[in-house]
């Protein structure tokens, strides 16, 4: 596949925009690999901390099919802009709230995110009531400040099965000194609908055609060589690290908000969309890190059924569909707490795909801060987008990020 003589033009403009950006950031560095917020108050068990992120993006795309010349076109916005709150005034209590302001749609001027009381009494057990991650998927679960890759893969992208943050009670523990954690979440959960995908969504940032249902799920992990944080990359070119997970979580439809479907069957006006019934998920995931080398790998798959057993389109066939995804991805240090080169595959079907949706990556990070202050430049080849043979396209991301 080519890009036009314009289209390096947007890439080179893009990433000077981009880069300039990230070396003004780099005049102003906190030397602190942890970003997880500043605490600006204490005193005993109270305490006050903020903390944000700032993603600045670049994204070029340029498409192709079997007939058709590339088309290129570009796009530079905040693709995170990310603050949040957090504090107690007792002890083994908090509080949380986050938001999104360079995720705000529709009639959604800002996205809420977390925003959850967390209770901390029981021994190596924390529940968090409120608006926050259900325990599925390892990639969805790792922050977005550290990912090796500046988007997420199929396994991890709430557009595609994995739940991302729902409204409920989510629990987390861990036995044997940490080698042994698990997780438990029972939530209320929308799902978007739409034939092409299956996008989780949270009832807190809800639309007039979200599906509404209940979901509860459950994840257990195994750290054989003590415990590894979900965090990408091996930054510290530190000992063997790993971890093996087995997840999986069932959604059903309470029926109160099918706004797509009528009662004799599909309605033809909701074009592309299609009330989802019913979904049930499974992931077995792992990781490995060692002296630099850094490999995530991750299977899921869901089975999902449509309100009306008859439609067909987009990833459904017959009302129903098994979607499949497969992701690995793997990183060197070249340079210890500096430069990593990074590299992915991933994979997806669906029971009316005509071919499976495959993407390449090939990439550079570059840590002036850890992930207070790095810049990542990804090259991604797709074929076959949404399953249709032919159909593929090329991208590139550069993005500069600010985490206190």
């Amino acid at each position: 596949m080519k890009i036009s003589n314009g289209g390096y033009k947007k890439v080179f403009t893009g990433l000077g925009i981009v880069l300039v950006a990230l070396f003004t950031l780099m005049t102003g560095v906190v030397n602190n690999a942890d970003a997880s917020g500043i605490v600006v108050y204490k005193d005993g068990d109270k305490y006050v901390k903020i903390g944000g992120r700032i993603q600045l993006q670049y994204h070029f795309k340029n498409m192709q099919t079997a007939t058709t010349d590339p088309a290129g076109e570009d796009s530079i916005f905040f693709r995170r802009l990310r603050p949040f709150i957090e504090g107690s005034v007792t002890k083994n209590w908090k509080g949380k709230f986050q938001w999104d302001m360079g995720d705000a749609a529709g009639d959604n001027e800002i996205a809420i995110k977390d925003a959850f009381i967390g209770y901390s009494g029981p021994h190596n057990i924390k529940i968090e009531f409120g608006n926050a991650y259900f325990r599925f998927s390892q990639e969805d679960l790792t922050s977005s400040k550290k990912q090796q890759l500046v988007e997420r893969t199929f396994v991890g992208d709430h557009n595609y099965g994995s739940p991302e943050r729902n409204t409920g009670v989510h629990l987390t523990g861990s036995l044997l000194e940490k080698k042994v954690t698990y997780g438990l979440s029972v939530a209320i959960a929308d799902i978007d609908p739409d034939s092409k995908k299956l996008d989780f969504d949270t009832p807190v940032n809800q639309n007039s055609d979200f599906n509404q249902g209940t979901m509860i799920g459950a994840r257990v992990s195994f750290h054989p060589f003590g415990h590894l944080s979900m965090s990408q990359g091996d930054l510290g070119k530190g000992g063997l690290k790993a971890v093996v997970n087995v997840a999986g979580y069932g959604w059903q439809n309470d029926d109160d908000n099918n706004t797509r479907t009528n009662i004799s069957g599909m309605d033809t006006s909701g074009g592309s969309k299609l009330d989802v019934d019913n979904v049930e998920g499974i992931e077995v995931s792992g990781a490995v890190r060692f002296k630099g080398v850094s490999v995530d790998a991750e299977y899921n798959s869901f089975r999902a059924e449509t309100v009306d057993n008859r439609a067909t389109g987009g990833i459904y066939k017959d009302g129903s569909t098994t979607l499949e995804n497969f992701a690995v991805e793997g990183g060197y240090m070249i340079l210890a707490n500096r430069l990593e080169v990074v590299a992915a595959f991933q994979r997806q079907d669906a029971d009316n795909y005509a071919k499976k949706w495959k993407r390449t990556s090939f990439g550079l990070n570059y840590f002036v801060s850890g992930h207070h202050v790095k810049g990542q430049v990804v090259y991604r080849m797709g074929e076959n987008l949404d399953g249709v043979d032919g159909k593929d396209e090329n991208e590139v991301f550069v993005q500069a990020q600010y985490v206190f």
